[in-house]
């Protein structure tokens, strides 16, 4: 990767000095400062955007001490990875590392390119009339060259990406891909244009594919591999989740405590769900890294055949050959070790130049292969139990956070007035948090709750919240 030299604004004014020895001591002077200065420094440092190149591809990295994202303008304005603390998510198809096919040449080859990544697409999906997208296709809106423009950087960056109209759906994308200094949240803003002359319908969808090869078993698939949404309880599908494509009896399919749970199998399939939880997780059991995914949910909305979350599973399938006989397609290279999380947006209608925008925000953090809930404030993975003890309570807990920060065990007495505040420990979101101890509390506490406050105070909410079921706190 080559990164640009940047010179820091505060030593500038050396390099105007007329004497060029007296200059380049000035200059030298500074930069050492300024680093010493920095490493006693214990706020995050800026975050910042660079022109690199990634896998053969001309692209851009934002970073900070958390995050690397890659995104690649010349491919449909994808984000093509996303390292946190090391680990990288996204699946990156080798088959066409550093290649690039035009809309023209997908076309003319009736092939779609699947690179990986993350990026966005029409919903609904179908050849059957001009209000249904025939993909994934090669496209303006898949394949075509995006420009990309820093929009701020420092404390928050942004990276802007707009893409070409394309005349089939009327459709024209903008993104901006955003994140701060002092956490590894990441914000997306996908704006979907109406380009055309004439009124549109259409649904947005953000489209991840997310890499399920085993990282220490060259060849196979990570078997511990999980996804999660809410169910709606007033479900429009049987069992609360519809198998659109594949077995419809997929053992990888579950629901459980109110949950869709996928356990991620070498099997091809989709199966949508109507969530109305605002938020899907995806949770590497192997490596305990785990992202959320947070989306805005519009009740009466109207979604592609009720969809909210999509899961895709790359794998195996019933295929036709050019004789027209059935074959089971099973090759690792035909289909590759990877499954598809998809957001849809409400479908809206478009006049001729209006706009919808789509906001959805990712959080990286720790985590196992089981999920209870999601707070503001972190993944649960065990809930919050507490019980009694001779001077107080045991309390046990198992999350991760989405921001660093400070954890407090908060108490309430039975008129949910706070009785007494305990500082329990510093947590970070690169790191799977596992409580189990115990700790004094007012004698009046009849409920505990456990907060997560950031790095400039502000509380970010619960992380779990439990009830005595003695009369009184200590006695």
């Amino acid at each position: 990767m080559k990164h640009r030299a940047y010179v820091p604004l505060s030593c500038a004014r050396a390099l105007f000095a007329r004497n060029g020895v007296v200059a380049f001591v000035l200059l030298a002077v500074c930069v050492l400062t300024q680093a010493r200065d920095e490493s006693a420094d214990p706020s995050p440092r800026a975050c910042r955007i660079d022109s690199i190149e990634f896998e053969g591809w001309k692209a851009e990295q934002i970073s900070n001490e958390w995050l690397k994202l890659i995104v690649v303008p010349q491919l449909g304005g994808r984000l093509m990875q996303v390292f946190f603390a090391g680990h990288p998510f996204l699946f990156v198809n080798p088959k066409y590392k550093g290649r690039y096919f035009s809309p023209s040449e997908g076309a003319a080859k009736r092939r779609w390119f699947n690179y990986g990544g993350d990026k966005i697409w029409p919903m609904p999906e179908g050849s059957q009339d001009e209000h249904h997208w025939p993909g994934p296709i090669s496209d303006e809106l898949d394949d075509g060259i995006y420009a990309s423009q820093v929009h701020s950087a420092g404390s928050r960056c942004s990276l802007g990406l707009e893409g070409p109209p394309d005349e089939r759906t009327g459709l024209q994308y903008s993104r901006e891909i955003s994140i701060g200094r002092d956490s590894p949240e990441i914000a997306f803003h996908a704006v979907m244009k109406n380009a055309s002359s004439h009124r549109i319908q259409w649904s947005m969808q953000s489209v991840t594919q997310y890499d399920t090869a085993d990282l220490q078993t060259i060849g196979t698939y990570n078997k511990n591999f999980w996804a999660f949404t809410p169910v709606n309880r007033q479900s429009s599908y049987l069992n609360g989740y519809y198998v659109r494509s594949g077995l419809s009896d997929d053992p990888s399919f579950s629901v459980k405590n109110e949950l869709f749970t996928l356990h991620w199998l070498y099997l091809q399939s989709e199966v949508w769900i109507d969530s109305p939880g605002g938020w899907l997780a995806v949770a590497d059991g192997s490596s305990q890294f785990a992202v959320v995914e947070r989306f805005l949910f519009h009740a009466g909305a109207d979604y592609p055949d009720k969809a909210t979350v999509i899961f895709y599973k790359n794998g195996p399938a019933v295929d036709i050959d050019n004789r027209g006989m059935p074959f089971i397609r099973t090759s690792a290279d035909d289909a590759p070790y990877y499954m598809e999380a998809e957001l849809n947006s409400p479908i809206v209608g478009l006049e001729p130049g209006g706009s919808y925008a789509m906001d959805t925000k990712w959080y990286p953090t720790r985590m196992g292969n089981r999920i209870v809930t999601v707070t503001d404030a972190g993944a649960i993975s065990e809930p919050l139990t507490i019980s009694s003890t001779g001077e107080g309570v045991r309390i046990a807990v198992s999350f991760g956070v989405f921001f660093p920060g400070k954890l407090t065990a908060n108490f309430y007495d039975g008129n949910h007035g706070e009785v007494g505040v305990v500082f329990l420990q510093t947590v970070n979101p690169s790191e799977l948090i596992s409580l189990d101890r115990d700790i004094k509390i007012p004698s009046l506490t009849k409920r505990v709750s456990l907060r997560l406050i950031d790095a400039q105070g502000i509380d970010r909410g619960s992380l779990g919240e439990a009830q005595l079921t003695r009369s009184s706190g200590g006695a």
